[in-house]
């Protein structure tokens, strides 16, 4: 049976999940916490660093910051897509505000910013607020 690799988004540590538990709420080994959740959750730098060079489902990040007013308005609609995309891909969301510096990194020049990671890769990126109809489709567009 296959397996994926999840990084806990809480506490770092790599899971195996067989893919046919994908969707049966898989916890973390170690902490316990949720593998994948139905809402997008807010990581921080070393911890998406970690995800994006090891989780074998695709990682979908939304850059943003607190007094961006798209971002604000996007924020209910990534929740809903994250709900929707259970199973098959990880929505998390990085404070640009709060890490600057990983902003930079990513060469993020504007926000919100969708990037999508794959296997170690960005794959693709979206700048400017979406639907969840869209960021449904543009994740699932891989």
């Amino acid at each position: 049976m296959a397996e994926k690799t999840l990084t806990c988004l809480a506490c770092g540590q790599l899971n195996r999940v067989p893919e046919a538990r994908l969707t049966a709420g898989p916890k973390c080994g170690s902490c316990g916490a949720a593998l994948l959740s139905k809402q997008p959750a807010d990581v921080d730098p070393a911890i998406l660093q970690k995800a994006v060079q090891n989780d074998d489902l695709p990682l979908i990040v939304d850059f943003w910051a607190p007094w961006c007013g798209p971002c604000k308005m996007m924020a209910p609609e990534f929740t809903k897509a994250a709900d929707k995309l259970t199973g098959q891909a990880r929505l998390v969301k990085l404070d640009t505000q709060r890490h600057q510096s990983t902003g930079g990194r990513y060469r993020i020049k504007g926000i919100p910013t969708l990037v999508a990671f794959e296997r170690g890769k960005e794959k693709r990126r979206q700048s400017g607020a979406l639907r969840e109809g869209q960021i449904v489709a543009w994740v699932k567009a891989r």
